[in-house]
């Protein structure tokens, strides 16, 4: 190691004339920078979790997007450095980048304001460029293996601060901004740091089918598995969200038979077991059981919806083609709704706003992105490089469809808009198309 470095020095004194001191410092400047080179998986996951952790103030409103910059900046420059391929992945990319180029051109016709660039990022832009740079950043089992610990810790971290809200232990509650209720929306619920239940409940059901794969690997086992399978209904329960109960519902008993691991199938039968057992305990016994009881009985928030959801469909059937302009949506909705008068209109339904905003060719883009979703992990693939008892195995990829509609399924009560949750998706899915492209690479070689 020190021939080498002197070696370096007498390298850079040849070649720049520079002194060893200068030397040193050069090369203690450059550390930092080899180490996130070293370890591009670990700056994604960072990137992640600045995306799922930044606070809503004003003065950290960029920080996710610093983090998006550096991570692209981090994987281009070793993609180089190290010449690798730079492959764009086949599947998802053309549409999600027409979505892109629809949805920028809408927000260049509304007035200038930093949260409607937010949205734009949030909602297609982010997903598409964390799509296109997974699969340079996962490459083999460690890196892959990384991601899932760090699906595991956030699952974690969810159900433990929705319980904590359910029994009223808000002291524990961290960070502090989920507890402001002039902030986000559902403060009387279980909503995370997203600010927002239903991102809170759909991101818990889909790193919950991801729990579920490392226990039928046997990396999540013992006590640990227990509390896992005992926590996320309680969590899943805390939402008080009825789309988020129905698809966490729908996925455990849709699991047992797209899977074919006993581990699996015995596990969803635990959880379903668990969750009769927590909303049975929670009517009969809980002090909660009232606020339950009410959000079950509801019916103002389904009336304004279906307002929404008639007046979105006649304005899609007046322009079918292309869509509403951006500043024409919010007049024309508020002379359509008479019975209620929020101060925005929301439409609570993703494919509803893309018809209405985009028109038929953004809802054909969008219906195309889906369908490559599901054809990313749709089927088993004989030379998938990921030896079983890895993360993205071929097992995997019969679960791989039951989250695609999990998403899609609360997508349709609400308007999916929530930056983890798109990126959480769409880094699955740029893993699971690069390891499509290396198996079709060895099944060249092969033949």
């Amino acid at each position: 190691m020190n021939c080498q470095r002197s070696n370096v020095f007498q390298l850079l004194r040849l070649e720049t004339g520079v002194t060893p001191a200068i030397g040193h410092a050069l090369l203690a400047t450059a550390r930092p920078l080899q180490a996130l080179l070293a370890a591009p998986s670990a700056v994604f996951i960072t990137a992640l979790a600045i995306m799922l952790f930044r606070p809503p103030d004003l003065q950290f409103y960029s920080l996710d997007r610093v983090a998006l910059f550096g991570l692209i900046f981090v994987v281009l420059l070793r993609t180089f450095l190290v010449q690798q391929s730079l492959w764009i992945p086949g599947p998802v990319t053309l549409p999600m980048f027409g979505m892109v180029l629809l949805a920028f051109s809408s927000v260049l016709t509304e007035s200038y304001e930093a949260q409607n660039w937010s949205l734009f990022a949030a909602k297609w832009l982010v997903p598409l460029v964390l799509y296109q740079l997974a699969g340079l950043a996962f490459q083999d089992v460690k890196s892959i293996r990384r991601f899932e610990t760090f699906s595991i810790v956030i699952l974690a971290y969810l159900s433990l601060t929705a319980i904590f809200f359910l029994i009223d232990a808000r002291s524990v509650i961290f960070p502090r901004y989920i507890l402001d209720e002039s902030i986000g929306i559902h403060a009387d619920r279980a909503r995370g740091p997203f600010l927002q239940a239903v991102a809170n409940g759909v991101t818990m059901n889909l790193l919950g089918l991801i729990a579920l794969d490392t226990f039928r690997r046997r990396r999540l086992r013992g006590p640990l598995a227990l509390l896992f399978a005992a926590a996320l209904p309680l969590a899943i329960l805390a939402t008080k969200t009825r789309a988020v109960w129905a698809s966490f519902a729908g996925s455990l008993l849709v699991v047992p038979f797209v899977s074919s691991s006993s581990r699996v199938k015995r596990a969803c039968l635990c959880i379903l077991m668990a969750s009769g057992i927590c909303i049975t305990t929670f009517l009969l016994f809980g002090d909660t059981n009232t606020s339950l009881s009410e959000r079950l009985q509801e019916r103002g928030p389904v009336e304004f919806r279906v307002g929404m959801y008639a007046a979105g469909l006649e304005m899609f059937l007046d322009k079918p083609i292309v869509g509403w302009s951006a500043n024409s949506i919010q007049p024309e909705l508020a002379r359509r709704i008479s019975d209620f008068h929020p101060p925005y209109f929301l439409f609570h339904n993703t494919y509803l706003e893309i018809a209405v905003k985009h028109g038929l060719l953004g809802l054909a883009l969008y219906v195309w992105v889906i369908v490559d979703l599901f054809r990313l992990g749709g089927r088993r693939r004989k030379f998938v490089p990921a030896p079983d008892g890895n993360f993205l195995d071929a097992e995997f990829r019969s679960l791989w469809p039951v989250l695609v509609v999990v998403y899609l399924l609360n997508a349709s009560f609400v308007v999916m808009s929530y930056q983890f949750v798109n990126g959480l998706l769409f880094t699955i899915a740029g893993m699971l198309a690069s390891q499509n492209r290396r198996a079709r690479s060895n099944q060249t070689c092969l033949e």
